[in-house]
């Protein structure tokens, strides 16, 4: 590991798409425990950068480190050692989340399933693991809704939720796609305050895309 501090660095990425330059000569690098904005307007590119980052989009050039490892960055087929050690990396709350509201799921579920649902066959209970989506929903201030079905929760709910779920495999990088997008005002500034506490108490790296800082400004530490 070239610095353990540093928990993400993109350098010199590059994306081109059916001819046109989407991404050119990216560089930045967040260290743990750093809240950092990626801002850019629709189509300027953030979607496209934090699919290079998860490894589902082929890059131009340019590299990637997680963790302080370099990872491919052409995409990959899924089933590659490298692609499972970069997932096992990085929690990811993507843009959109669709659920149908008559799912029968409560939000203690949906949280458990970041910790088994890549796996087959249904989840035993266990007292270890019913304690880590406790405290887990605690960190994120859901524990008063735990049992609530997840098509019933306002949209603030359901990201600080979604940011559980995300959260409960211990990764050491968090990406957020516009996770701001649907929400009001007062569950903005809840959310991004939220998210400046996890990193700080839980020494994540956190890169959330918006297309406006503003609501960031208080809590951010930088700006890509």
């Amino acid at each position: 590991m070239r610095d353990s501090a540093e928990m993400l660095a993109v350098d010199g990425v590059s994306v081109r798409l059916a001819g046109r330059d989407v991404l050119a000569d990216v560089r930045f690098s967040i260290g743990r425990g750093e809240f950092v904005g990626l801002i850019g307007s629709n189509g300027a590119g953030k979607t496209t950068l934090l699919r290079v980052i998860l490894g589902l989009q082929a890059t131009t050039s340019g590299s990637i480190r997680i963790g302080g490892y370099e990872h491919g960055t052409a995409a990959p087929s899924g089933r590659g050692p490298d692609h499972r050690r970069r997932r096992s990396l990085i929690g990811y709350v993507p843009q959109k989340v669709v659920l149908d509201p008559d799912m029968p799921v409560r939000a203690r579920d949906l949280v458990g399933l970041g910790l088994d649902g890549g796996k087959l066959g249904i989840p035993l209970p266990s007292r270890s693991r019913q304690q880590q989506v406790k405290a887990m929903l605690a960190a994120v201030d859901a524990t008063r809704y735990a049992n609530e079905r997840i098509g019933s929760l306002s949209g603030g709910e359901l990201q600080r939720v979604l940011i559980a779920h995300a959260l409960i495999s211990r990764p050491g990088l968090l990406l957020m796609d516009e996770p701001l997008a649907a929400l009001d005002i007062r569950s903005e500034a809840e959310i991004v305050e939220l998210l400046s506490k996890v990193a700080t108490e839980q020494q994540i790296a956190v890169l959330l895309s918006a297309h406006d800082m503003n609501p960031l400004l208080p809590f951010m530490d930088r700006i890509v």
